[in-house]
């Protein structure tokens, strides 16, 4: 746990549940570390959040999403099934539980925590990027500028106001106000519905499953193993740990870290982790454009981004409070569709491919979960929310000093699992 101190220096080996980016983020970082390193997975690598969000490695826009007016739009989603925000009414109690705690942290004082808990993670966040490509992840980081549209200049002062609140916070965010025209060169696919934009520069975008897939092989080309097992439990003692698959399999290492997204809380809850991590589930698709796209395109009135994809445009968004198992909702990809089609321009929209749910993991806090358990040897790290993209390399590389230190580092204090 925290704080033990470590008379050998540390676990020689490590098993690494979940092989997503912040699970594969770990397991390269203890390698960097000398550890020998097992990923496990219930169906491979980068089959959650990692392979379908838009790809943004984009620290100034890590907005934790408990503000107050978040509380405001969820009550009226609750009637609009094709609003961004979606939670469904239905009897969930655990669901209904998390909501209730969410709403308690809705205020400005636990979101300013949740900014400043972020805000080490967001810091480190492209430079952990550049530490992997530079050694051995043979995949590409783009940099450009995340262009906000939007339908007039009033419009576009919420977004103003969050990054000036950022800014307050601790976290500055380099950016600027431009007008229709200056919009047009930096994203030729606006259509004239959009008046006005924010340039938030110094961010950068992936391919993410490409990258997901490229860590993966540097993992495995210096030594880790990436087996395909789903985890239903582990034993863990001052020793080691035992960590048991379905089927009857089990291995074992001298510490284990669960990584594993929206389904953290299914066994993180016996080990002490008293804070719920539900999935906020994303959608996406891949369409054909007749323009050029430089950069990323963000939409927040809509609450849509698009990425450069493969050639291509990738279009992600919603927020849907949802089981992170239950089928794909086509109405909830339409509503993507229905609201940005009257601000985009030369999108093919009927032929999209690629069509995509996938689990994000959200606290009722806004804070990750990111550190020792109470049980001896076992590690947690997870609920990013929709930035575990940006925050999972940064995320690894501080707990695997603290797994191979015994000592928790200052920046993951206020992500403590144990809160």
């Amino acid at each position: 746990m925290a704080g033990v101190e470590r008379i050998d220096g540390g676990p020689r080996s490590v098993i690494v549940v979940g092989a997503g980016i912040v699970g594969l983020s770990t397991a390269w970082f203890l390698q960097e570390r000398g550890v020998d390193v097992t990923v496990l997975d219930r169906k491979g690598v980068a089959a959650g959040s990692s392979w379908g969000n838009a790809g943004w490695i984009a620290p100034g826009l890590a907005i934790p999403l408990n503000e107050p007016s978040v509380l405001r739009y969820g009550v009226k989603s609750l009637f609009n099934p094709k609003a961004p925000l979606h939670i469904p009414v239905k009897v969930d109690p655990a669901l209904w539980a998390f909501l209730t705690r969410f709403a308690a942290n809705c205020h400005w004082g636990s979101w300013t925590r949740a900014v400043r808990t972020n805000l080490p993670l967001n810091e480190e966040s492209i430079e952990a990027y550049d530490v992997l490509t530079a050694n051995g992840v043979a995949a590409t980081t783009n940099p450009a500028p995340i262009t906000a549209g939007f339908t007039s200049p009033r419009a576009a002062t919420g977004l103003l106001r969050e990054l000036r609140r950022m800014a307050e916070a601790g976290q500055q965010v380099p950016h600027a106000a431009v007008e229709r025209d200056q919009l047009r060169e930096l994203v030729p696919l606006t259509s004239d519905a959009l008046t006005a934009g924010v340039r938030i520069d110094e961010q950068r975008f992936v391919d993410p499953g490409t990258f997901v897939h490229a860590l993966a092989d540097s993992v495995t080309a210096r030594g880790g193993a990436i087996r395909i097992a789903e985890v239903t439990d582990v034993d863990a003692t001052p020793s080691g740990v035992t960590v048991h698959a379905r089927g009857g399999q089990t291995f074992r290492a001298d510490a284990a870290v669960v990584a594993t997204g929206a389904w953290l809380s299914r066994l993180a809850a016996e080990w002490g982790v008293r804070v719920p991590v539900r999935a906020g589930r994303g959608y996406s698709f891949t369409v054909p454009v007749d323009g050029e796209v430089p950069g990323p395109i963000y939409l927040p009135e809509v609450r849509v981004a698009c990425t450069p994809y493969q050639g291509a445009l990738r279009v992600a968004g919603t927020m849907e409070f949802r089981g992170p198992d239950e089928k794909f909702v086509p109405a909830r990809l339409e509503a993507i569709i229905a609201s940005t089609k009257p601000l985009l321009k030369g999108v093919r929209w009927e032929e999209r491919t690629d069509e995509w749910v996938g689990p994000r993991p959200v606290t009722p806090d806004g804070r990750p979960l990111i550190g020792a358990t109470r049980l001896p040897n076992l590690y947690v790290a997870g609920g990013h929310g929709m930035w575990g993209l940006a925050q999972g390399p940064a995320t690894g590389r501080l707990l695997a000093e603290q797994i191979t230190t015994g000592k928790q580092p200052a920046a993951l204090i206020d992500c403590d699992p144990l809160r």
